[in-house]
């Protein structure tokens, strides 16, 4: 599969158009802020018809800020926690996903 078809799924994506600054943390970002943001985020996240291409991109590609597929950086390294090494983990966390 090549770039553009790998990407392709982007298209389809709710917050195409979105600014970036609803996804991303502002530097210094934190607390009640940090959580309406996210909250926002992923109620753009619950209504996307390609979420899970979305999450399996963050994981696989280990994106370590932002909100993607409606999981915040926090919980997609949740996912990843529990495995013996960065390739186990992420076939881990890609199993969850799947099954």
């Amino acid at each position: 599969m090549g770039p553009a078809e790998y990407w392709r799924w982007r298209d389809r994506a709710a917050c195409r158009g979105m600014g970036s600054e609803l996804f991303f943390a502002a530097d210094g970002e934190r607390g009640i802020a940090k959580r309406a943001r996210e909250r926002a985020a992923k109620a753009v996240c619950a209504a996307c018809p390609v979420r899970e291409p979305c999450l399996v991109h963050a994981l696989a590609s280990e994106e370590r800020h932002g909100v993607w597929g409606g999981l915040s950086e926090r919980e997609r390294a949740a996912l990843l926690v529990d495995a013996h090494g960065p390739d186990d983990s992420r076939r881990l966390a890609l199993h969850r996903l799947a099954g």
